[in-house]
């Protein structure tokens, strides 16, 4: 994940395609735990002993979105938190997707 977690998310404004669903299967192995769901987002669920430690690692997500201006959509339950990234603007995935993915892992 080094390599990834090491760049910056670059902000896109549009007017780029999105990466093939080859390209993105291609970088899935640099983000451990991740996977694509049937939309062809990146996705991934983390288990918590309680409600607090799952709201703390949000904060911590949220701190990192804001950092990156890249933002996940983010489920908050007891127990477990679970995130989904792709970019907005061009309807799928882009590096910037697996870049974030890598940086929450580091979290």
């Amino acid at each position: 994940m080094g390599g990834l977690a090491d760049k910056k998310c670059v902000p896109c404004r549009g007017g780029v395609p999105a990466m093939s669903a080859d390209e993105a299967r291609a970088l899935l192995d640099q983000v451990p735990g991740w996977s694509l769901n049937a939309a062809g987002h990146l996705e991934r669920t983390w288990k918590f002993d309680g409600f607090q430690p799952g709201l703390d690692f949000v904060n911590k997500v949220g701190a990192l979105a804001e950092a990156e201006g890249h933002h996940p959509d983010v489920a908050l339950a007891w127990g477990k938190v679970s995130l989904e990234v792709w970019t907005h603007k061009v309807g799928g995935l882009t590096e910037s997707d697996f870049i974030f993915a890598a940086k929450v892992s580091r979290l």
